[in-house]
């Protein structure tokens, strides 16, 4: 297989993984009210839905914070996809430390990721996205061990 074909299917995939990161990010940081992007899973993890909860006078404020924590979330997971785009750009993936080094951030974030939405939010409307983002790292990852560098 041509080198330079091997060399696109490693860091091409990483971009991808990079702007969905930064489009996911994007919506839930610029969305009027981020929970109700996966409304159904988080009212079955809170055994609540959303009405019944804020009618609640204790509850008053918590719309605002749920807008904190999940815009918080998304200027996270937005800096994530600028940080990888960054460095596959910086580095090319053109040495093996560079790659080692992203597949294993990729890897415990992935595994983390994995772990939290199957015991949490096992419905989440997300879940085709994680294993795109899975896919799209495997992609990579393989190709990487067909290059000679």
């Amino acid at each position: 297989m041509d080198k330079r074909l091997v060399h696109n299917l490693i860091w091409i995939p990483m971009m991808i993984i990079g702007f969905i990161a930064i489009g996911m990010g994007l919506m839930w940081a610029l969305h009027k009210e981020p929970w109700l992007l996966d409304k159904v899973p988080n009212e079955i993890l809170l055994k609540k839905s959303f009405k019944e909860l804020f009618s609640a006078e204790i509850n008053y404020y918590l719309p605002s914070y749920l807008t904190l924590v999940y815009k918080f979330f998304g200027l996270w997971l937005t800096s994530l996809g600028l940080l990888i785009i960054n460095y596959v750009y910086v580095t090319r993936m053109g040495t093996k430390e560079s790659r080692f080094t992203i597949y294993l951030v990729l890897l415990i974030t992935l595994a983390g990721i994995y772990y939290l939405v199957f015991s949490f939010i096992p419905t989440s409307p997300f879940i085709p996205v994680l294993y795109v983002l899975t896919m799209l790292y495997l992609i990579s990852l393989i190709f990487s061990f067909k290059l000679k560098v």
